[in-house]
């Protein structure tokens, strides 16, 4: 039985912090969550997609490759909106990327499509290409952090 007691906390007018179970389908709590934040703050509509994108593609990865898969580590999602910029950090408890995301090859779609590359792979990818900012393996005594920010323009 998934304990659900206290998902979503309102930390303060400006934070709210999303803990989610490590199992995939969460993801859409997180990415509904991000949405609305966006949505109220002022966000356009496409830079919110970007938005829903980013956090996904982060909160499968948590589960995934940070946690992998255990079922009783929880990611944590917290969303902080301060000074026209949008901070959204996914929180697993791994150690973070073996290699650094520069080291990484960069997706070939050509290369995919014919079993040169993993047909996975994209997610990282998508997210720096979506977000006006990323860190990776920042590095807590909880776990393993990616830092995303989306700047409001006016």
């Amino acid at each position: 039985m998934v304990e659900e007691n206290n998902l979503v906390k309102l930390l303060d007018k400006h934070t709210i912090e999303v803990s989610l179970p490590n199992e995939l389908g969460y993801e859409r709590i997180a990415m509904e969550c991000s949405a609305s934040f966006a949505s109220i703050v002022g966000f356009l509509p496409e830079r919110i997609e970007d938005l829903k994108t980013a956090v996904s593609e982060a909160c499968i990865n948590a589960i995934e490759h940070g946690n992998k898969n255990h079922p009783d580590n929880r990611v944590v999602i917290n969303m902080n909106y301060s000074d026209h910029i949008l901070t959204v950090s996914v929180m697993d408890q791994g150690e973070g990327l073996q290699v650094s995301f520069d080291e990484m090859e960069p997706p070939d779609i050509t290369k995919k499509i014919n079993n040169l590359q993993t047909p996975r792979g994209l997610g990282l990818f998508l997210i720096t290409k979506l977000m006006d900012q990323v860190e990776f393996n920042k590095v807590s005594n909880e776990g393993h952090i990616i830092r995303m920010v989306l700047k409001l323009v006016k």
